[in-house]
């Protein structure tokens, strides 16, 4: 029987659960040329709502769009910004200068509000969407000299389209449980075993696996993917790509922003727990989204698809305790299509930033070959 054919069964078999919204396909890379710090890319899908993540409360029109959900609990940060309560566990890592937070940028996406080619522009790094399907985290490994990766096995669907490309990256997807017989188990076994290299990486999966479903709680829902992560960040790996899911709140916001904000935070707290404080201070993590939602709250007490939003740095790397980005106000006529936060940067040169800052990569093969069409901005001061 052929091993590929086999696992491709095993895939359709028992990885239905693959459709169910916390799953994620993580990546990883390795390789000589990026030394010894860490990257951490995380994609939110579902746009999340940075306008109530880091709220503008010293913005006159921010309550007066918001009556209802301004009146949440948030924590101060600078006089002007709050943070919402849901990170509130973030606050330490604020007050040491281990986390940044990016006001009113986005992706070039415009207009269509399609949370699938605005999830695909943001992994892609490109302009329009154009010259091809790879992600601008695979271009960045075909760019870096001593680059090896090994790809293992991604269980119940394909890998995030930030890591894919011509640069071989391997992936896992950690929330799967492969729920074999006993029958399933001793083919596998019979299968795998004249050959020690797979037959390592199926008892791996079998190990990694076992009681995944938990009670429910969100550390049932990341701490393994965070272990895992820290994990291959602590050796060999320099470079991890997962998505966390469940920020599309077109209504009951207030309450359905909570679970994903109290993901966020654990999957913060416990990488620096489990990277310990040397790696930790070599590594910045990204938390990224797809565009930002409107202004104005919509009659379910939501909001909806909109464009400027928010992103999240973290990590020892990176000069925290601020609220970057030029702010351009919240009056009908500071908006965007007079419904949308005006994006004033573009999340790809924040991105090349952190690239630039980590790895030195040039100017020239950031805008040329990494993010293609990017003009990236003075140095803005995101990485230590």
């Amino acid at each position: 029987m052929d091993r590929r054919h086999f696992l491709r069964g095993l895939g359709g078999a028992a990885c239905s659960a693959a459709a169910h919204p916390l799953m994620t396909t993580m990546s990883f890379a390795e390789g000589a040329g990026l030394g010894d710090n860490r990257l951490v890319v995380v994609i939110l899908r579902g746009a999340m709502d940075g306008l109530d993540v880091v709220q503008p409360r010293g913005d006159g029109s921010f309550a007066h769009a918001r009556p209802g959900l301004a009146l949440a609990p948030a924590l101060d940060l600078d006089g002007f910004f709050q943070l919402h309560a849901g990170l509130s566990g973030l606050m330490p890592l604020w007050q040491a200068g281990e986390l940044g937070l990016v006001h009113a940028t986005s992706t070039p996406y415009r207009d269509k509000r399609s949370h699938f080619d605005g999830q695909d522009l943001l992994e892609a790094g490109t302009a329009d969407g154009a010259g091809g399907r790879d992600g601008w985290l695979n271009r960045l490994l075909q760019a870096v000299p001593g680059v090896t990766a090994e790809t293992a096995y991604a269980v119940g669907r394909e890998g995030m389209l930030i890591l894919s490309g011509a640069a071989p990256t391997r992936s896992w997807a950690p929330d799967q449980r492969l729920a074999l017989s006993g029958q399933g188990r001793l083919l596998l076994d019979h299968v795998a075993h004249d050959d020690a290299l797979f037959r390592e990486a199926v008892g791996e999966a079998l190990v990694l696996t076992e009681g995944q479903a938990g009670s429910g709680t969100v550390g049932d829902e990341v701490d393994g993917l965070v272990d895992f992560t820290a994990e291959r960040l602590r050796g060999a790996a320099r470079i991890a790509s997962f998505s966390l899911t469940g920020w599309d709140t077109h209504k009951g916001q207030e309450k359905a922003l909570r679970r994903p904000l109290e993901r966020l935070g654990r999957v913060v707290t416990r990488m620096k727990g489990q990277l310990g404080p040397e790696v930790w201070g070599r590594t910045v993590l990204l938390a990224m989204t797809e565009f930002g939602r409107t202004l104005r709250e919509n009659g379910s007490g939501g909001t909806d698809h909109g464009t400027g939003g928010a992103m999240l740095a973290a990590g020892g790397a990176v000069r925290g305790g601020r609220v970057l980005g030029l702010w351009p106000g919240l009056t009908e006529a500071d908006l965007y299509a007079r419904r949308d936060l005006m994006p004033t940067s573009d999340l790809r040169d924040w991105a090349a930033q952190a690239l630039a800052g980590l790895y030195g990569l040039d100017r020239a093969v950031l805008e040329g070959a990494v993010f293609p069409g990017l003009r990236m901005a003075a140095e803005r001061g995101l990485i230590l």
